[in-house]
């Protein structure tokens, strides 16, 4: 017996080790892996008339928020008007400030 017979024994070992584990991993896999191997989505159908009625709830939607916006479109916003005489009332405490700040600039 030659010292290669010794190392070609040794690697017929190995191999037949390394092929029953291959063998036990693949059994694993097979029973494990439509359980947890990749995973489908699953997406819910619709039916085709409930799609129509989803559309047709969201075109009255729009109709409802288009006709809404279609009637104040024509009528502009009101602007808040003063009054002559409070404008006046206005005017007259704005003088008496600007005559209090040219008192004080004088005696300054």
């Amino acid at each position: 017996m030659t010292p290669l017979d010794g190392a070609v024994r040794l690697l017929k070992a190995e191999h037949d080790r390394l092929t029953k584990q291959m063998r036990g991993i693949s059994a694993a896999l097979s029973a494990f892996g439509a359980t947890y191997g990749k995973r489908t989505i699953f997406r819910r159908k619709i039916s085709v008339a409930g799609r129509a009625r989803i559309a047709e709830a969201q075109r009255q939607r729009w109709a409802k928020v288009k006709s809404s916006s279609a009637q104040t479109k024509g009528v502009a916003p009101k602007k808040r008007t003063m009054s002559a005489a409070a404008r006046k009332k206005i005017a007259a405490a704005q003088r008496a400030r600007w005559a209090k700040v040219k008192a004080a600039k004088k005696t300054a």
